[in-house]
């Protein structure tokens, strides 16, 4: 897809969700709201795959943003959808600042296995913590949109609407930063460290502030997925959750900020299915299912954007 398209496309997904999210099935927005949460964390791996980069514990911050979102309304009485938002982001972010000056540091299989290893502490942590829960976690507070709390049959709708307005910002400052000298650079630093040192450019800075934006996007969509479940609790930390979301970022593609979430809706699709045609071995079902998308499309999603964008 053109860039100047994307930014169409993205407002008129947003004017879709927007439009017809009234007369949608609660479970549908159940499953597209989770995937704009999903198609955040998602869209921060993306930055770092362009980078060369595999994370495998961005559920750090996803955690770290439902937990944050939680203790608002746990701690402060507060379920505001956006200030939780705010809240996820903003404790994922100073997290990831501080924390980026060590990743920073390695490549190739240590960066993974070091943020694994991060994301894995944290799960420990939260088991042994009675006051969050422990192994159980807890409830938060219905959420509420400017102070208001939705009617029954539009909170479903009230939170989309909100997660569609969210993912559509998010993925339109992407977009933005990916137009930047920095951002230009993950493909040179994912081609030759060396040769982007000659030129001027601090590697280390860069994958630096690619991974705070990786990880602001991740709390974002954690606090997000705890407003739509209503629950949270230690296993969004573990390495399980993060590997879903490398899936989903390899199903996509790097190739334009609209693949991560088309990643995510159709992964939540094929698994909702899966799921109820073969609850007992929907594992098998959902792995052969996206392993057929992944040998028919080894470029991921995105490559059909770049198919129309060749044949228009």
């Amino acid at each position: 897809m053109r860039p100047g398209r994307t930014p169409l496309a993205l407002g008129a997904i947003l004017a879709f969700v927007l439009a017809a999210g009234p007369w949608l099935p609660q479970w549908a927005l159940f499953i597209l709201t989770l995937a704009f949460a999903q198609g955040l964390v998602a869209l921060g791996l993306m930055l770092l795959l362009r980078a060369g980069l595999v994370s495998f514990g961005q559920a750090l911050y996803y955690c770290l943003g439902a937990y944050s979102a939680g203790a608002l309304g746990r701690f402060l009485h507060v379920s505001d959808i956006f200030l939780e938002m705010i809240a996820g982001c903003a404790a994922a972010t100073l997290v990831a600042v501080v924390l980026g000056f060590l990743l920073a540091k390695y490549r190739g299989i240590f960066f993974g296995l070091l943020s694994l290893a991060l994301s894995m502490i944290l799960y420990g942590l939260l088991v042994k913590n009675e006051a969050l829960g422990s192994t159980d976690g807890f409830n938060i507070l219905p959420s509420t949109l400017f102070g208001v709390r939705p009617g029954g049959e539009w909170v479903r709708y009230a939170v989309a609407a909100a997660a569609a307005l969210a993912a559509t910002g998010c993925a339109l400052l992407v977009h933005r930063y990916l137009g930047t000298p920095l951002g230009r650079l993950a493909p040179a630093i994912k081609d030759n460290e060396i040769r982007v040192e000659y030129m001027g450019a601090s590697v280390r800075r860069a994958i630096h502030v690619k991974y705070v934006i990786a990880a602001a996007l991740a709390g974002v969509g954690g606090a997000l997925a705890a407003t739509t479940v209503g629950h949270i609790d230690p296993d969004m930390a573990y390495w399980t959750t993060s590997g879903e979301f490398i899936f989903i970022a390899i199903l996509a593609g790097t190739g334009n900020v609209l693949a991560p979430f088309a990643g995510a809706l159709v992964y939540g699709a094929i698994h909702t299915l899966a799921y109820d045609l073969s609850p007992n071995t929907w594992q098998l079902s959902l792995g052969a299912a996206l392993l057929a998308l992944i040998v028919f499309l080894p470029e991921g999603l995105s490559s059909l954007l770049r198919r129309h964008a060749r044949n228009s």
